[in-house]
């Protein structure tokens, strides 16, 4: 008796150091999102999970992060393996530009995901009627390091207001929101999807005005970045009463060149870009091979999906 009992625990020992052991080949990444209340975090939360779900032995983590400039630095240093930026942040990252005190170089252009809209948004009752007067308020520009806030001190500083010209307020879309609805800041700059589920769950709770970026701001704007003007169209948002002004730049993916080879590169923008209908955030329908390399300008390309783009005749 005894001696059977001892080779059915070595049998049920030998079954858990193999299961132990299949467990420890499965592939496990990061994917740098931004805060909870913005686009990256929902949709890339879905991205991941979809190519997860398509690639045998990966596992694919969105985490939340202060969004693009976090997540290049995180790719740089080795501390994340897939991140969402805007592609502005990414060429100067590659450059060694803006934020970044030397190139990342260890980082590779995935795909487009989604064009993004800034939102400057405030109050109807807060008496601001232009960004202009926004200087000696309170002003939620997004957490530091993310696209938002680089934007947003560009048009901040395009209308002659500077650092120091009005009280910041470093915080994600969603606690902004909240902040504003609860009067504890006058407006904040998004960064976002058209339209934001955000924006329009803040309409619900307080009467909201979405300011425009025109004029000799605009043209100083787009004669000093790579954003792109593009205007919010009236029926975007129940409470507009008019097109919206304002700038846009390009979400995409990036991944890291040192923990993605090439064939699990091509097998990530292989899974994401066809099995894009698989994600349900509204931004996905963006998602598509005619918008894939929208934002790669000046990037350099993962060799996986410059393998897939290849193959699929985009390149």
């Amino acid at each position: 008796m005894k001696k059977k009992m001892l080779v059915l625990f070595s049998l049920l020992l030998s079954i858990s150091l193999l299961l132990v052991a299949c467990g420890d080949t499965e592939t496990q990444l990061q994917l740098g999102t931004g805060s909870p209340g913005g686009t990256y975090y929902p949709l890339g939360t879905e991205i991941a999970n979809v190519v997860s779900a398509e690639i045998d032995g990966l596992s694919v983590s969105a985490v939340s992060s202060g969004a693009s400039v976090e997540n290049l630095s995180m790719i740089g240093q080795g501390e994340m393996d897939l991140g969402m930026t805007v592609h502005i942040p990414a060429q100067e990252a590659v450059n060694g530009e803006g934020a970044f005190d030397a190139p990342v170089e260890n980082f590779g252009f995935i795909g487009h995901i989604y064009p993004e809209v800034m939102q400057v948004v405030t109050t109807k009752n807060s008496g601001i009627t232009s960004i202009a007067d926004l200087a000696g308020k309170r002003v939620a520009i997004g957490p530091a390091g993310s696209g938002t806030q680089a934007a947003a001190k560009l048009i901040l500083e395009a209308h002659g207001i500077e650092d120091g010209d009005y009280t910041e307020f470093a915080e994600g879309f969603g606690n902004a929101a909240g902040q504003l609805q609860d009067g504890n800041i006058d407006a904040l700059f998004g960064l976002l999807g058209l339209p934001a589920s955000a924006v329009t769950e803040l309409a619900l709770n307080r009467d909201i005005v979405i300011l425009d970026i025109e004029g000799e701001a605009l043209d100083y704007i787009l004669a000093n970045s790579e954003y792109g003007h593009l205007e919010i169209p009236a029926d975007a948002y129940e409470f507009l009463d008019a097109p919206v002004s304002t700038v846009t730049a390009y979400a995409v993916l990036v991944g890291s060149l040192d923990t993605i080879d090439e064939d699990l590169g091509y097998n990530i923008t292989k899974a994401m870009f066809e099995n894009a209908t698989k994600v349900t955030h509204d931004q996905a329908q963006h998602l598509t091979i005619e918008n894939a390399l929208n934002g790669s300008e000046g990037l350099p390309f993962h060799p996986g999906a410059e393998k897939y783009f290849k193959e699929i005749g985009l390149k």
